[in-house]
């Protein structure tokens, strides 16, 4: 009897047992061979957002600095736009023809009835958003349009309740009524203060909110979901053409070639392919970003973009001009984000600051002194005195304009 147990034993033991299988697949075998497929970026995300902040802030200053420039002279804000559009038609229509940027066109059931009447409007205002925004550098600082631009979201939020897309809500006016009181400050404070280039300002806000509910309302199907650069693609043709036509009446017939050899052929060609990267940049950064870094990063540029004016163009910023738009700046980060991302994001935020600290102790403390050294630069600005040299702008309201006329009455009455 033992024997033969002890044999069963033996005899069992010697045989080979297959490898247990699971009874369902812990990993997806196609999602294995997509991830390995799938190529993994080396770039990180810091440059997207490094790309498009100097991009930003290049166009503007750029466009600032080729329109203010009194050696040049070229006043003509409208050419300007009606030539970044051209060069943007120019430039996608060659990268839909040879690269596959802007495959994503192949989606978008376009026809001539939707080109007509959701592309052509929505490229109207765009236009006319384009042309008051550059007639505004001939009037204001660059550091006081950055103010005034902080109300974008509040003409938004009137322009979707005006056009029907949302229900007036109490609580996001209470909201947005911070922001509005921080550029009312800010405006207060402002020196050199023109309602002209303000009126373009708020004109310029006003027709970028209603395109941006417009491009929403269009959005809103799944069959016209388009990335920025797809949108120029399609809205840069029509408002070429549409700027052309402004420009032919108002700037054209004053226009001459020495204007042009003043600026500069080439730096017309450098500022028209700043614009354009602009829109590029836009597309990578919403593709590798979340929306909090695009609100940070959009602040972030605002306040650099004061600075820059500062330093470049010695504008003088007063102390109640730095208090209203931190007003203004804080007021838009709670409307974009609300009171419990805040929060959460902010613990983040000290999580990471403070291990940060640990590892890179060195590069935390240079941090540190830069921001002190840029903020004492900016109070130290705000409390200088007004040496600022004035611009007076080249047209008809202009004060030279005003004292010439007044300088020939005198004249004739002498005589």
């Amino acid at each position: 009897m033992a024997a033969a147990a002890e044999e069963k034993v033996r005899t069992s033991g010697d045989l080979s047992r297959p490898e247990p299988t699971p009874v369902l697949p812990t990993v997806n075998p196609d999602a294995q061979k997509s991830e390995k497929a799938k190529p993994t970026s080396s770039i990180h995300a810091s440059f997207y957002v490094i790309f498009w902040i100097a991009c930003s802030s290049g166009v503007i200053l750029f466009n600032k600095w080729v329109l203010d420039n009194q050696k040049a002279k070229f006043h003509f804000p409208i050419i300007l736009t009606t030539w970044h559009l051209t060069f943007a038609t120019i430039m996608t229509q060659i990268l839909a023809r040879t690269t596959t940027v802007l495959d994503g066109r192949k989606s978008v059931k376009m026809t001539g009835r939707v080109y007509l009447r959701a592309i052509m409007p929505i490229g109207l205002f765009f236009s006319l958003s384009l042309i008051c925004g550059n007639l505004t550098y001939l009037y204001l600082s660059v550091a006081f349009i950055q103010m005034l631009k902080a109300t974008t979201p509040v003409a938004v939020l009137f322009a979707t309740w005006s056009l029907g897309m949302a229900p007036p809500d109490m609580k996001k006016l209470f909201n947005v009524s911070f922001i509005v009181i921080g550029v009312v400050i800010a405006s207060v404070g402002e020196i050199k203060f023109i309602w002209t280039g303000f009126f373009y300002q708020i004109f310029g806000l006003t027709f970028e909110a209603i395109r941006l509910v417009m491009v929403q309302r269009l959005l809103s199907s799944s069959e016209f979901k388009m990335d920025p650069l797809v949108s120029v693609y399609y809205y840069a043709p029509v408002c070429a053409v549409m700027n052309f036509v402004v420009a032919l009446i108002f700037e054209i017939p004053k226009l001459q070639l020495q204007d042009i050899y003043n600026v500069g052929i080439w730096t017309l060609l450098a500022n028209a392919m700043v614009a354009f990267l602009l829109n590029v940049s836009v597309v990578f950064l919403i593709g590798k970003t979340s929306s909090l870094a695009l609100t940070l990063c959009g602040v972030l540029k605002d306040i650099l973009l004061v600075g820059a004016s500062m330093l470049i163009w010695g504008t003088h910023v007063t102390l109640l001009q730095f208090f209203g738009y931190s007003i203004a700046l804080s007021g838009l980060v709670y409307y974009k984000l609300g009171a419990d991302k805040i929060k959460e994001h902010g613990t983040q935020a000290r999580l990471a600051w403070a291990d940060y600290g640990v590892r890179h102790p060195a590069l935390r403390k240079l941090i540190v002194l830069g921001l002190a050294l840029f903020v004492f630069i900016l109070v130290l600005g705000g409390l200088g005195p007004v040496v600022a040299p004035s611009y007076v702008p080249n047209t008809i309201g202009s004060s030279k304009y005003l004292s010439s006329l007044i300088g020939d009455k005198v004249g004739d009455q002498s005589t």
